[in-house]
């Protein structure tokens, strides 16, 4: 029974020393270098169980698109703009056994990679205007940039699936002095509108007052004309009057001047008895003519 007991417990000690340095699986999002004394001897892409020898290891890579944050790059575009160019890149390993003997991890990869990829941009949009970069032409210049990285990535295994440029900036210093020129172009146009707007203010009130004074003119004209007409058919009734009764048009006439001339309140006149002015205080319509 002992015995027994002892042996189950070398072949369970056996089995499990077997699948700890035997045995070793491969999972879907990865893919398998195994490697003997630092040679490469063989790669595998397929997930599932493998089996390598007790003096091999194992180095496992992604399968999936890794991401790489390059570096901000500054480029002089082709109208001598300098921008600050921030991008990133996808990639994917695709042949492990050349990864491995070119950068032989992920950080290495990310270094290689993100030099070729800034060198690509500079290359690229150096040749581009400013106008460009802003533009719609921008996808293709990403498209540009990705085919030429990727053909250089070739070489460590990698393929570049996507690169996009997060953003393209002036730098620090030209922003302000384009800002500050921007602002100064607002504040002349500004000003440039004010200037139309107080002229033609202008041109509208002078309008204005041409037209008022063209009607008030006009309205004076007409109201000069219109006293005439009143004065002269004033007279003309007056002197039928006169020409009727000579007497009371005289007296109507030395009444009115009596209303006239005594209308204040506090009126004085100093005048000879006898002055015809008071004749009518003496005599009156009917009576006779005054003496």
């Amino acid at each position: 029974m002992r015995a027994i007991t002892i042996a189950l417990g070398v072949v369970v000690a056996g089995l499990l020393l077997a699948w700890n340095f035997i045995f070793f699986t491969v999972d879907q999002t990865e893919q398998a270098l195994v490697v003997e004394f630092g040679s490469p001897k063989r790669v595998i892409t397929q997930a599932g169980l493998n089996v390598y020898l007790p003096w091999q290891s194992v180095i496992k890579f992604e399968k999936r698109v890794l991401d790489l944050d390059a570096e901000s790059a500054e480029v002089t575009s082709s109208d001598q703009k300098r921008l600050v160019v921030d991008a990133f890149a996808r990639y994917r390993i695709v042949d492990p056994l050349k990864f491995y003997q070119t950068v032989n991890n992920k950080e290495n990869a990310d270094l290689r990679l993100g030099a070729i990829l800034n060198s690509n941009i500079r290359v690229t949009l150096a040749g581009r205007s400013f106008q460009a970069v802003l533009s719609s032409q921008r996808a293709e210049l990403m498209h540009i940039i990705r085919d030429e990285t990727n053909q250089e990535a070739k070489g460590l295994g990698i393929e570049v699936v996507d690169v996009r440029i997060r953003k393209a900036d002036l730098p620090q210093a030209n922003s302000e002095a384009i800002f500050k020129r921007m602002q100064t172009d607002r504040q002349r146009e500004a000003a440039d509108i004010r200037a139309k707007g107080s002229q033609l203010g202008q041109e509208i009130t002078a309008d204005a007052d041409r037209q008022a004074t063209i009607i008030e003119a006009n309205a004076t004209k007409e109201a000069s004309i219109l006293r005439g007409q009143g004065e002269s058919v004033r007279n003309k009734i007056f002197a039928d009057a006169f020409s009727r009764d000579p007497g009371f048009f005289e007296f109507y006439r030395s009444m009115q001047a009596y209303a006239a001339s005594m209308s204040g309140s506090n009126t004085t006149m100093v005048l000879s008895p006898d002055s015809k002015f008071f004749s009518y205080f003496k005599t009156g319509p009917g009576r006779g003519q005054p003496q």
